[in-house]
């Protein structure tokens, strides 16, 4: 029987070659603008024009929220209200899926299909009608590029550091065009590192990059990753026995790091860390809001790089737990749900937590699933399938749990109810993005407590019980069964999406 402990019993390791020479092209290719840029609307054009020619910094809004919150859809409607294009901060909807062609004279990508479902990526329809950024720009798995008659394997993977540059480079690209910027994602750290700054850690060379990969190669293969740790503390960082087992990215980021500067990671300055540390010293002897408020204008001002407008997004906890266990039910219904998602990572030669895409909750958890249904070559219960849904949304619930935990310590966002009107919410955005006085209040029927409201609430999250909406019993479960008798109970299996 498939439950949680038989999912937690399996090895998760994958090897990922070191970086092809050609990887750039790749990414040069695969961001190519989608629709193309539009001319911007003389409704957007005076309020740039007044914050250059007024020496004001230039205004980014961000949006963040628990997953499930609404925050894509926030985004959207906000977009066209403001003359806006939106910055994807999400770690798994930069990844698509693309056939790959190349030749001496050009290198050309083009979209078939990525992880859609479980990303809450964003339709193409809404693409189009207004212009995201870092969404399908990576392969989660590898692609084949010929290049002077031979194949190499590239392997993606998307760090905080590739996020930083290409999120600041898409936000000069959006202001030199004459539109608002909205960054929307619940990825905090690929947050905090857009807008306090990345660490000046040492880029590792080729050379380093390729001894690093040949000592780890053989452990990752076996799956040791205990052994792995090991000598990576030895080297020089204790703390990399405090990373999340099978991570084998920062596990190799650390020794990289420590053969290029001789120090581990952690003996480099953190930006945020010096921020959080200026707001701290200028909080006074006030009420804990005033000066809260105080602070972050004065590092808003003088320290960050753009005046960074921040909201998170959120509903009561009861309400937002409810709505995330129908929605992984609803990832789940079709055959082209995120169980087929799954199906092609793993026929892509993936596993569960090798990398950000698998890693990422419901595709690890649906990987998994797949995974056991295979061994046992396609038999399955309803019994089973139902235990993974159970563990699918758990997972979601607690992912959104730790996510309102770091944006709570994350001083520079106000929260908004998500369950008011979608109007008055916009009205409050489009205000704090058109004042001039630096004030920003958000009115007190749309805020959104940080905490646990009382006893009763706390009471009522401990009783919790997930009531699902489409599979509730057997026979509810029966085409996603004969779906999976069908696609992994055979040896000749396929990548379609079937």
């Amino acid at each position: 029987m498939f439950g949680g402990g038989a999912a937690c019993g399996l090895r998760t390791c994958c090897l990922r070659p070191l970086r092809s020479p050609i990887e750039p092209l790749l990414r040069r290719s695969t961001r190519s603008r989608w629709p193309p840029r539009r001319r911007s609307s003389s409704a957007a054009a005076p309020a740039a024009c007044f914050a250059s020619s007024a020496g004001a910094k230039q205004k980014v809004i961000v949006i963040s929220g628990p997953t499930g919150a609404g925050k894509s859809r926030l985004a959207l409607e906000l977009a066209k209200r403001l003359n806006g294009e939106i910055i994807s901060a999400d770690s798994v909807q930069v990844f698509g899926c693309f056939a790959l062609f190349c030749s001496f004279e050009f290198i050309a990508a083009r979209v078939y299909r990525g992880l859609d479902v479980g990303s809450a990526k964003p339709s193409l329809r809404d693409r189009k009608e207004v212009q995201h950024h870092l969404v399908d720009i990576l392969h989660p798995s590898e692609g084949k590029l010929f290049l002077q008659a031979c194949y190499r394997d590239i392997v993606a993977d998307y760090s905080v550091g590739q996020f930083f540059e290409d999120a600041r480079q898409a936000t000069k690209d959006i202001i030199d065009g004459g539109r608002v910027p909205i960054v929307s994602g619940g990825t905090g750290l690929y947050l905090r590192w857009y807008m306090y700054g990345k660490p000046d850690v040492p880029k590792a060379s080729p050379e380093i990059s390729s001894e690093v990969y040949s000592e780890l190669a053989d452990l990752q293969k076996n799956g040791d990753w205990n052994a792995a740790v090991q000598l990576v503390v030895k080297a020089g960082d204790p703390k990399a026995q405090h990373l999340a087992a099978n991570d084998w990215y920062r596990l190799r980021r650390s020794l990289e790091i420590i053969k290029s500067s001789g120090a581990p990671p952690s003996a480099f300055q953190i930006p945020y860390d010096s921020y959080k540390e200026k707001f701290q010293s200028n909080m006074s002897d006030g009420s804990q809001e005033v000066t809260s408020s105080v602070a972050l204008e004065e590092i808003r001002s003088k320290d960050l790089d753009y005046d960074f407008i921040c909201f998170f997004l959120s509903s009561p906890r009861i309400d937002l737990y409810r709505s995330l266990d129908l929605r992984c039910e609803d990832m789940l219904l079709g055959n082209d749900g995120i169980l087929a998602e799954a199906r092609w990572l793993l026929d892509e030669g993936l596993l569960p937590n090798s990398n950000s895409a698998t890693r990422a909750i419901g595709y690890r958890q649906a990987m998994e699933y797949l995974m056991w249904c295979r061994q046992h070559e396609g038999r399955t219960s309803a019994r089973d399938f139902l235990a993974f849904l159970s563990n699918f949304q758990k997972a979601s619930r607690n992912f959104a749990k730790r996510q309102m935990t770091w944006f709570r310590n994350e001083h520079i966002y106000h929260w908004l109810d998500a369950s008011k009107p979608l109007e008055k919410v916009l009205d409050c955005i489009c205000h704090a993005y058109h004042d001039q006085t630096g004030e920003l209040n958000v009115p007190e029927a749309l805020r959104m407590k940080k905490e646990i409201s009382g006893r009763r609430e706390d009471a009522e999250l401990k009783a919790y019980h997930t009531k699902n909406r489409h599979f509730i019993s057997r026979e509810d479960c029966s085409d996603i069964l004969d779906w999976i008798r069908r696609t992994q109970g055979s040896t000749e299996r396929t990548c379609s999406f079937s």
